[in-house]
């Protein structure tokens, strides 16, 4: 064999081995724009549901933005209303120590750690049942919600009310309630979560399953007034909050956007004779 024919079979395995090479780079080359299209693909299809939500918020919340304007700007005639309101069902709390026993049960029973532990099986239930995306949008909701709900609290900065002889206490502000919102969030999210289930169900199921919920909900905010921790429009606030951000979650969860339409096939030349 000659030199240069023993340095073409020297330079053979190596060849071979750049070229086994080749198609592993080749690979991550490809796979990292893959990837990132993937995201990309996510945040375009995320970004009308989440337009549709903020959309939504912005027309469902805005009852409680002017309460809380009114309450903030110390408006006469509702303060003078939430006083005189709470003055008299603190009047009707004293009256009976068994009824103020009951109404501190209730208030422990139902603090917001506890509400939504109520509500986890509510989500389990819509999983198993197949509605595993509805289940998630109602544990995601229902968390940030209780966030958005702390959040409110800390802008407006409301200051508890004070009167003599208080019949309870609590610490932190007062607007919104927090009960109130935390018991009206947890109820109308596994409300809305569980209806394609509920749906199946006699129309006596559906109404028991409502009138359990808004009751719940109105009992927790009597709670907080009768106990004297919170003002009538601190509970409104409260409820309508709740129900604005459910409505909006699930406007952007079940929003689904029109497909584009698809592109018009060219012509095709006309054959030559």
């Amino acid at each position: 064999m000659t030199a240069e024919g023993f340095d073409a079979g020297a330079r053979g395995p190596e060849e071979i081995r750049r070229a086994a090479a080749e198609p592993t780079e080749t690979a991550h080359s490809v796979a990292a724009p893959t990837r990132g299209a993937r995201w990309r693909s996510l945040v375009v299809a995320a970004a009308p549901r989440l337009g549709r939500g903020l959309v939504t918020a912005a027309i469902t919340c805005l009852p409680v933005g002017v309460l809380a304007a009114i309450v903030t700007r110390q408006w006469d005639p509702l303060i003078a209303l939430d006083n005189d309101l709470i003055r008299q069902a603190t009047d009707v709390t004293r009256t009976s120590d068994g009824f103020r026993s009951a109404l501190i049960a209730w208030q422990e029973a139902f603090v917001p750690q506890h509400v939504y532990l109520l509500a986890v099986p509510a989500v389990i239930w819509t999983w198993r049942s197949g509605l595993r995306a509805r289940a998630l949008w109602g544990l995601v909701t229902m968390l940030i919600g209780w966030n958005l709900g702390l959040q409110v609290k800390l802008i407006v900065e409301r200051a508890r009310p004070v009167y003599d002889d208080p019949v309870s206490s609590a610490p932190g502000f007062s607007f919104p309630s927090g009960h109130a919102f935390n018991a009206a969030m947890a109820t109308c999210t596994v409300l809305v979560m569980l209806w394609p289930l509920l749906a199946r169900q006699p129309s006596v199921v559906r109404a028991v399953a409502i009138g359990s919920g808004a009751t719940f909900v109105v009992l927790t905010a009597l709670d907080r007034v009768f106990l004297g921790v919170h003002f009538p429009s601190d509970v409104t606030a409260g409820i309508l909050l709740a129900a604005g951000l459910v409505t909006a979650s699930y406007a952007g969860f079940a929003h689904r956007p029109s497909p584009a339409p698809a592109p018009e096939p060219s012509p095709r030349p006309a054959p030559t004779a």
